[in-house]
C-alpha cells in the first residue's frame, strides 16, 4: 500500500507523518481533534508541560475507547439476546401455524 507524508499540527508544532494513500483527510481530522483535546485540557487544568498534556490526553482517549468498547459489547450482547428471543418466537409461531 502506498503512503505519503502528511503535515499535521499538534501543540503548535508541524509534524510530518506517513499516511496510507486515501486516508489523509481522516488523519488531519484526527490530528485536529487530538490538538483540540490537548488545548482544552491545558485551559481546564492550567497544565503547561507538553509531555504531561500529551500523556493525560492519551489516557483520557484510552479511557473513552475502553468505555465505548464496553458499551458496544454490551449492546451487541443485548442485540444477540433479543434476536435469539425473536427467533424462538418466530419458530413457535411457525409451528403453531403448521399445526392448523
Amino acid at each position: 500500500m502506498n503512503s505519503q507524508a502528511v503535515e499535521i499540527e499538534i501543540l503548535g508544532r508541524t509534524i510530518k507523518v506517513n499516511c496510507p494513500a486515501g486516508q489523509e483527510a481522516a488523519l488531519r481530522s484526527a490530528a485536529a481533534d487530538f490538538d483540540d483535546r490537548i488545548n482544552e485540557l491545558a485551559e481546564r487544568t492550567k497544565i503547561s508541560n507538553p509531555e504531561q498534556l500529551l500523556m493525560f490526553t492519551g489516557l483520557n482517549l484510552c479511557s473513552e475507547l475502553h468505555k465505548e468498547r464496553k458499551d458496544f459489547n454490551n449492546n451487541a450482547q443485548t442485540l444477540s439476546d433479543r434476536i435469539g428471543q425473536l427467533t424462538e418466537s418466530l419458530n413457535e409461531a411457525l409451528q403453531n401455524q403448521s399445526q392448523r
